[in-house]
């Protein structure tokens, strides 16, 4: 007698043709790697921006949160600076993203990279129990670590939150590795923080968005541009942990292959912090990013629910 054992029931045609449409599916992921690697160097360049505003386009829900976003960090505008503010947005998440995979193609392309605020970098590398480094999606934000690896010896790895398509998310971390980036999965379980931590003591950066909290992650509310938001308690954690610093590092897009780092104050939190410390740190760390977007409001990829604080790249 022979027992098959049968996997989960296929998902109904419509619905995978759905989820292979999606901006996020590995159908488009596929597309664009084939044009990084294949396409000719004015293509690369000049036609990103041209596909974010296409896709902007095509995408009415998310152009509603972009157009909600701006108005909560920089206050009512004309729709006409409305209109070119997000278009200035989609245009400039498509060329971070195409470049992004343009550096690990492995085709010679150069990053040129610039910082402020090296002075807080190495007050915080200098204690030698590695860096914690509060980022978020900002120009650039997929090559933050390769910045921050060539000035950081200890190497650098970086945190995401899970893809909802596991073969896109294949490919990108595929693209990661080849950049000579370490990438490690967020999940749900207070056991994830082990690994990072011993990555701490050899020395490393670990790098943590802090613009979304994954669903299940634990989060504390701070204020952002005046109102309420939630932000992951990760990196308090962390640094309360491993006794290294938080430093806030956000990058924005400067021109083609063109990225600039700022990094802020160093943020550092005793062994056993109080209620009183974690929420200053919290504070201190949000605050950040808050100055960093609304001097660069347009490279801040944002595309979420507010209330929710959750992905919606869906």
């Amino acid at each position: 007698m022979r027992f098959e054992v049968q996997g989960p029931p296929m998902p109904p045609l419509r619905e995978r043709l759905r989820s292979a449409l999606q901006s996020d599916s590995a159908l488009w992921r596929r597309a664009l790697l084939a044009g990084v690697h294949h396409g000719p160097e004015f293509w690369v360049r000049y036609s990103p921006p041209l596909f974010g505003l296409l896709f902007g386009a095509a995408l009415p829900a998310k152009r509603k949160l972009v157009e909600s976003n701006l108005r909560w960090i920089r206050g009512s505008r004309s729709p006409v600076v409305d209109l070119r503010e997000i278009s200035e947005v989609f245009a400039s998440y498509a060329s971070c993203l195409t470049e992004g995979l343009l550096l690990a193609s492995e085709r010679g392309f150069i990053l040129k990279s610039r910082a402020q605020g090296v002075e807080n970098y190495h007050a915080a590398a200098a204690a030698g129990r590695g860096v914690i480094l509060a980022t978020a999606h900002t120009g650039g934000w997929d090559l933050a670590g390769q910045i921050m690896r060539d000035v950081h010896q200890g190497g650098v790895v970086v945190v995401m939150q899970r893809e909802r398509d596991a073969q896109a998310r294949a490919l990108q971390d595929e693209a990661r590795a080849r950049a000579g980036i370490q990438v490690v999965h967020a999940g749900e379980s207070a056991l994830d923080a082990l690994p990072l931590l011993a990555h701490l003591r050899r020395g490393a950066a670990v790098a943590l968005q802090i613009d979304r909290t994954p669903p299940g992650a634990r989060s504390r509310q701070v204020s952002l541009f005046g109102t309420p938001w939630r932000c992951p308690e990760g990196p308090l954690t962390l640094a309360a942990l491993s006794g290294a610093p938080i430093l806030p590092v956000f990058t924005r897009r400067l021109g083609f292959l063109h990225y600039e780092a700022v990094a802020s104050t160093p943020i550092w939190l005793p062994r056993r912090p109080s209620e009183a410390e974690r929420a200053a740190a919290a504070s201190a760390m949000v605050g950040a990013m808050e100055r960093f977007v609304r001097e660069s409001p347009t490279q801040w990829f944002h595309f979420v629910e507010r209330d929710e604080g959750r992905d919606t790249m869906t």
